[in-house]
């Protein structure tokens, strides 16, 4: 599979012109306050331009007046610059402006003298984030994997993504090569630190459904944190069900393959969490170099089309019981 072989789009992007002007001085930020005291929530979408369910979440709970119970909630649409040029027509196009978004969160990126649309945004939204206690990140996927939770190398992401409890698989993962993620910013990646993040992946970008993942894991990830009460939660759809969420698969990630050559490819159009019987399989061709299961029962994570050098081509992991 390839990028010229891109999905139908199926949903519709909503216009977030309305939530410009929030109350935090930093557009298309919104902010509130918590009768009771409670940690500081914030919960992101847009941070790729062209994954239009982290905005429908958003938009929705904006429009549905949700406010905290305890603590403090923000709202965050990040890359409005890249998503004000989606267009169904060509939806991979508006990713973002000059660089991935999700790659710029270390302190020598942040800090360091160059500019672009993206890194100058990350900037503006470093002190909400930095004040942050717990984020979810909403994102989704370029194939039509299951949805995941993305919590991280570190117990205490784990432990966040059994209190949130959907969606069903899990992978515990050390982010890229190419630079540091979100959701992997300053305390949200330190042992010692209390503050935690979790990443949801909700499914294929355009697909009626990914938008469902989103705000259902959006409010699950409120009343996780006390954020709401449980007949808020119910009232937004999280609990859509009187049964229990599906038991959690772990998948914990061993390494990354990051591609080194302009001709890479994969043996088979892998979709995401194929299990691979067998230690030695090839599963892909990086130049002259074979990449190859390093043990067996390896399981595939988000196998990318983007398949250009220093980009993640695809995570092996074990899965966890």
């Amino acid at each position: 599979m390839s990028e010229e072989t891109t999905p139908r789009v199926e949903l519709a992007a909503p216009d977030i012109a309305r939530w410009r002007t929030g109350n935090t001085g930093v557009a298309y930020v919104h902010s509130f306050e918590g009768p009771r005291p409670g940690p500081h929530v914030l919960i992101t979408g847009l941070v790729h331009g062209n994954e239009i369910c982290g905005a429908i979440a958003i938009d929705r709970l904006l429009s549905d007046r949700l406010r905290p119970a305890r603590g403090r909630l923000s709202l965050a649409f990040v890359n409005v610059a890249a998503y004000e040029r989606f267009d169904p027509a060509e939806p991979t196009a508006s990713r973002f402006v000059d660089e991935d978004f999700n790659r710029l969160w270390s302190p020598g990126v942040l800090d360091g003298p160059r500019s672009s649309a993206e890194l100058n945004r990350a900037r503006e939204l470093r002190p909400l984030v930095a004040s942050a206690d717990l984020l979810l990140d909403i994102h989704s996927l370029q194939q039509g994997a299951d949805a995941m939770l993305l919590c991280g190398p570190l117990e205490k992401g784990r432990s966040l993504a059994r209190q949130v409890g959907a969606p069903a698989m899990v992978v515990a993962d050390s982010g890229h090569a190419a630079g540091t993620r979100l959701r992997d910013y300053a305390g949200f990646a330190d042992p010692k630190s209390a503050r935690n993040a979790l990443l949801v992946e909700c499914g294929q970008h355009w697909r009626t459904g990914s938008e469902t993942v989103a705000l259902e894991t959006a409010v699950r990830f409120l009343a996780a944190s006390g954020t709401i009460e449980a007949p808020t939660a119910q009232t937004h759809g999280a609990y859509g069900t009187d049964a229990p969420p599906p038991p959690q698969r772990l998948i914990e990630v061993s390494e990354a393959v990051t591609v080194r050559s302009e001709d890479f490819a994969f043996e088979e159009a892998y979709r995401g969490f194929e299990v691979i019987p067998k230690a030695g399989t090839v599963i892909a061709r990086d130049g002259p170099r074979a990449i190859a299961t390093p043990y067996d029962n390896c399981v595939l994570v988000m196998p990318s089309l983007r398949l250009k050098p220093g980009q993640t081509a695809v995570r092996l992991g074990r899965q966890i019981p």
